[in-house]
């Protein structure tokens, strides 16, 4: 099973977290080994984890199909 792991920060308001959101995906996107976690998680944070990626995945690919003209 594949992890993709993506970038994020829980407790902000939702206009601060969409914008901080997306200041971290740019920071991803230049250097992902800084969003990689290779570290032991803790009680429900794995399947925070494999949410939290899928819906960064879903979004990416949203706004792939958006800018494609789909």
């Amino acid at each position: 099973m594949a992890l993709v792991s993506g970038c994020s920060w829980v407790g902000l308001g939702d206009s601060d977290r969409k914008s901080t959101a997306s200041r971290v995906s740019d920071e991803c996107r230049w250097n992902r080994s800084g969003c990689i976690y290779e570290g032991s998680y803790e009680a429900d944070e794995r399947d925070y984890a494999e949410a939290e990626a899928r819906r960064l995945n879903q979004a990416e690919m949203a706004r792939l199909r958006r800018s494609a003209g789909n």
